[in-house]
């Protein structure tokens, strides 16, 4: 997904500079790491009250309050000024309580489940992610006296595609960023020992880093200590542990691993960033491992990766009855009075939406009208299903695959209108409850409805459980989530989709092993958020990274992978 729901929309800064060279008692004093971080919001957070008054209830956040509408079993209500709003129910005994899911103003959503403090009174807890954009900002001195310089954005790599700095120059109190070819990026001011830099939109405040801080540009902080491996903690998440010996994978190989990125020096905005490492072998997590401040506890924008998650809901879906499958016609289902059609559209079906080989005039290189940035990006139209129905045909249905991230988001569409449900509600409880997932955020278009194109955020161990359930047939600890038939109908390799193959919003690659091939299924999204499991291994991996837009967005999916992990596996189960 090229834009996450919610962020701010950022505008470029490029003002001229036209300065003579700056001698080196003038720019000494820039050499070292600057960092400067911007917050967001959400600023509505904290305990959510539920009052009973005068018959009725009210609910109050942060200052805000709001009356709450009860029609039979369903609750909900909207804080004023966009303070977020309540879509539930109410569970009647054994298990009395009030459970839904909250809206965000970032307009993404999640689980929230409210308990008792006392005679009617119920509360929640309302805990926002926070939007915050982050800059690294890299100054070295080169033999010529040159001031090299680079930018690292751990949220969307800003620094590596948008920004793309390399060198620094200052004049007095007066700063400009330089590209490759000389060519200023921004200026700024130089005073107290603070850069102030306008980027996007924004003014940052740069502050040096001292030498012996802390900090998350590095994969542990600097200094760090030497890596000693440990089995993962157990939780009530759902996740069974081991060590990797137990589960025949050899330690030394991975702990290898972990100390090289833990090691790598990031001298360069290119220089391969991973955000979290965790593998699971035989239904058991065996590796867990974060770097760059990350943690067991934060959601990650999985970017791309969250397209696979329609494929599981759809399965979830057949599976508890709902009438859909994968020839559900797309524009009988969706404008079902629609009068002098497209006869392709009219052939449309929701397996063509799940393999992005609709037809439609998209591939989402900016410059197509049914591509994520058009429709997405905008403002002016909310209605991000009519906007896409619109577009206009280039192919037949089916014909072949081209990447496309509002085609599954119409998938969801389809899904929610032949299920007559709240697709968020589905996904709650058709597979983050069986699951064990306790916190997770959903990414909505403009009118609340589910983005299938990318955009979701999962913690990594939570991220990691879609591969596992497909390893195992459908099923995690004894209870079936997908039939078989659909595991195996939705990994079956359908279109090219670049060098790789394509199934239900499954990627298929093969890998080298021990003189052999074996092939993978993988979710993938832009930064390295990858899952992937290896059915001939009875293996899982799933990676976090900050890789956006990047020459090493592969990196950890080519070239450690094959290089660290997989020959410590033993193929004897």
């Amino acid at each position: 997904m090229r834009r996450t729901i919610g962020w701010l929309t950022l505008t470029s800064v490029a003002l001229a500079w036209a300065a003579p060279c700056v001698a080196q008692a003038d720019t000494a004093d820039l050499i070292g790491l600057w960092y400067a971080k911007l917050r967001f919001g959400p600023d509505v957070r904290g305990t959510l009250i539920l009052d009973r008054e005068d018959g009725g209830w009210r609910a109050s956040l942060a200052g805000r309050s709001a009356p709450v509408r009860v029609a039979g079993d369903s609750l909900t209500f909207e804080l004023p000024g966009n303070g977020g709003k309540f879509l539930g129910r109410i569970r009647r005994a054994p298990d009395a309580s009030v459970v839904g899911r909250w809206v965000y103003p970032n307009r993404t959503t999640g689980p929230l489940t409210f308990a008792t403090c006392g005679p009617g009174c119920l509360r929640a807890q309302v805990s926002p992610v926070d939007e915050v954009t982050t800059f690294y900002l890299k100054v070295t001195r080169r033999a010529d006296g040159a001031w090299d310089a680079f930018l690292r954005n751990p949220e969307r790599n800003l620094g590596g595609q948008w920004i793309p700095v390399r060198s620094i120059r200052r004049d007095g109190e007066a700063i400009a960023l330089l590209d490759r070819n000389g060519k200023v990026l921004a200026t700024g001011r130089f005073n107290d020992d603070v850069m102030s830099i306008p980027l996007r939109g924004n003014t940052y405040d740069f502050e040096r880093l001292a030498d012996t801080a802390y900090t998350d540009f590095y994969p542990r902080g600097r200094p760090t200590v030497k890596y000693t491996y440990s089995p993962p903690r157990k939780r009530n998440d759902g996740w069974e542990v081991a060590r990797l010996r137990d589960v025949g994978i050899a330690e030394d190989s991975l702990v290898t691993l972990v100390q090289w990125l833990i090691d790598l020096p990031i001298d360069s905005v290119n220089t391969p960033q991973t955000h979290a490492l965790l593998v699971a072998r035989h239904g058991k997590l065996v590796l867990e491992e974060y770097f760059h401040g990350e943690h067991i506890d934060a959601p990650h924008n999985t970017r791309s990766a969250s397209k696979t998650h329609l494929t599981a809901l759809i399965g979830a879906a057949m599976l508890a009855g709902v009438p859909i499958n994968p020839e559900t016609p797309v524009y009988a289902t969706l404008r079902p009075g629609a009068t002098n059609l497209d006869a392709r559209k009219q052939r449309m079906r929701l397996e063509h939406l799940i393999t992005m080989s609709a037809g439609f005039d998209c591939n989402d290189s900016g410059d197509r009208p049914g591509d994520e940035d058009a429709i997405a990006n905008q403002d002016a139209n909310p209605d991000w299903t009519g906007m896409m129905l619109d577009v206009g045909m280039v192919r037949d249905p089916g014909t072949a695959a081209v990447y496309c991230s509002l085609e599954p988001y119409l998938g969801g569409e389809v899904l929610a209108r032949v299920s007559g449900r709240d697709v968020p509600a589905m996904f709650d409880e058709l597979l983050a409850k069986p699951l064990d997932m306790q916190r997770y955020r959903l990414g909505l278009s403009p009118l609340g409805r589910a983005y299938f194109g990318g955009g979701h955020q999962f913690v990594a161990r939570d991220f990691l459980k879609l591969p596992q359930v497909y390893l195992s047939g459908g099923m995690w600890h004894g209870r079936r989530i997908l039939s078989r038939a659909w595991v195996d109908r939705s990994i079956e390799p359908r279109f090219k989709l670049g060098s790789r193959s394509y199934g239900y919003l499954w990627w298929i690659q093969e890998f080298p092993y021990r003189g052999r091939t074996i092939r993978a299924y993988m979710q993938l999204g832009n930064g390295s958020q990858n899952a992937i499991f290896f059915p001939d291994l009875d293996l899982a991996i799933a990676t976090f990274g900050a890789n956006y837009n990047s020459p090493s967005i592969n990196y950890l999916l080519n070239t450690l992978i094959p290089r660290f992990i997989l020959p410590a596996v033993d193929d004897r189960r």
